[in-house]
Parts: C-alpha cells; sequence; structure tokens
C-alpha cells in the first residue's frame, strides 16, 4: 500500500523537498529574513559567547572552558595549520582556518539540534560565500608572494615540453578558477542538503505512518523513525567531517599559493 493512501480522511502524505528548506520568516524574494539567515547569525553569537568566556580568565590551570577551547583551537592549529600550511607561516592564517572550521561545524550541528533541526549549509549560498573567501584569499596571497606574472607562470611546472605549456595553463587556471571554489561550497552544500532531507524524510514519513496505518504500517513507521536515529547518528559523523574537510581544503589551497612551485 502507498503511504500517500494512507490516511482516512483523505489527507496524503507531502514528500519533503526543496521549499522546506527556504522557510521565510519576514519579507519574500531574495532580500526575505530566512530562518537559514536567523540561524547563521545564532551561531556567530553562539560562537563569539564561547570563546569570550573560553578566555576571558586565563590561568595556568585552566578553567573547564578555556580547557575546552584551548583543545578546540589546539586541533585545528597543529592539524590544519601547522601540518598543513608549515611553521613559518601558518600563524596568520588561524584566524581564517579556524573561523571556517568552527562556523561550518556549528551551522552543521544545528541539523540535530533540538527547536533549531536546520542546517544552515544546506542553503548554497552560505558554502559559496566561505569558498568565495577561501577563492580571494589564496588568489591574493599567492600574487603577493610570487608577483602576479609569477604567480599565473607557477601555474604550469618547470620542465615541460613548450608544445604542453599553453595546454596544462589553461588546465591548471581552470582548476584554480573554476573547479576548486565550486566543488569546495557544492561538496559542503550537498552532504547537508542530502543528509538532512533524508533525516526529514524518515521521522515524518514513520510519524504518518503510526498516526494513520493499519498495525503493519505502523510497524513500519516505527522502523523509519529507528532509522532516523541511526542516520541522525551518522550524520553527526558526516557533519564533523565535512567541516573538517572544508577547513583542510582551505589550508592545503593556502600552503600551495605559498610554495615555491605553486
Amino acid at each position: 500500500m502507498s503511504i500517500v493512501a494512507l490516511a482516512a480522511d483523505g489527507s496524503s502524505f507531502e514528500t519533503p523537498g526543496v521549499a522546506d528548506f527556504w522557510q521565510p520568516l519576514i519579507g519574500d524574494g531574495a532580500w526575505a529574513v530566512t530562518r537559514a539567515s536567523i540561524v547563521a547569525l545564532l551561531s556567530v553569537a553562539i560562537i563569539s559567547w564561547a570563546l569570550l568566556a573560553g578566555t576571558k580568565k586565563l590561568a595556568v590551570v585552566p578553567s573547564k572552558k578555556q580547557a575546552a577551547t584551548e583543545a578546540l583551537y589546539g586541533l585545528v592549529r597543529e592539524g590544519l595549520g601547522r601540518d598543513v600550511i608549515g611553521s613559518k607561516e601558518f600563524l596568520r592564517f588561524m584566524p581564517l582556518i579556524f573561523t571556517l572550521f568552527t562556523m561550518v561545524l556549528l551551522n552543521n550541528l544545528f541539523s540535530v539540534i533540538p527547536v533549531i533541526y536546520f542546517p544552515t549549509m544546506s542553503r548554497v549560498a552560505f558554502p559559496a560565500v566561505l569558498a568565495i573567501v577561501v577563492f580571494f584569499v589564496y588568489h591574493y596571497i599567492g600574487m603577493q608572494k610570487h608577483g602576479v606574472i609569477g604567480y599565473f607562470k607557477s601555474l604550469v611546472p618547470s620542465g615541460l615540453p613548450i608544445a604542453l605549456v599553453p595546454y596544462i595553463f589553461v588546465l591548471e587556471l581552470i582548476t584554480d578558477v573554476f573547479t576548486r571554489p565550486v566543488t569546495l561550497a557544492l561538496r559542503l552544500f550537498g552532504n547537508m542538503f542530502a543528509g538532512h532531507l533524508l533525516l526529514v524524510l524518515f521521522v515524518s514519513g514513520g510519524q504518518y505512518m503510526i498516526a494513520h496505518g493499519a498495525i503493519g504500517i505502523k510497524i513500519a513507521g516505527g522502523g523509519s523513525i529507528l532509522m532516523g536515529f541511526v542516520m541522525t547518528l551518522f550524520e553527526i559523523l558526516v557533519q564533523v567531517l565535512q567541516a573538517y574537510i572544508f577547513a583542510l581544503l582551505a589550508a592545503i589551497y593556502i600552503a600551495g599559493a605559498l610554495a615555491d612551485e605553486h
């Protein structure tokens, strides 16, 4: 029996779709204040409060807040800063890398936090803006170090046959200018959009089957909700990994722009 035909009162189950991610709160159209924008501002407030609270009273014997802040910063500093960018250059990029990691992580986790239940990065504009920031940073520092002409010359490895140079240059230029920022944004967006859609489908579909179905359908609905719980645990892992991968790729791009041979 189709889930759509379960309701005795003639109502039908509406599967979640793209419209569920729009949710305008004030106004409409391109300038509407949406749920995603409010959640993004909330994440900025929470991160700012947490960092200020964790560093307000620094001590040799750290408090729990200070220890948690230092542990998170140390993870990003050592694993994404020093190890990827290098010990000579990494410190000046730590504010950007740390901000990217914490911002993406918290906004991803909002998907499973009660009351909010909304991953900001499932709206493509948010990861796109972060990717654009990374794009301008690594190109700027690359041109700053090598010069504009030297930066573009470094796209082509030395020692190539002259006939191959134009082809390799075009391919590398497309990779740096288009492929990197687009895939950086779409990877994060796609994972958050698909994951949240699956969670909503399992939970809402299960609730509908329990409320409107016969005994067999109710049992299937319970299984659907259980699967939603399992998927939630898996989604948390994906959310943490996606935040780490986004910050890691940003660090790799910066390290590549700073390398002697770009």
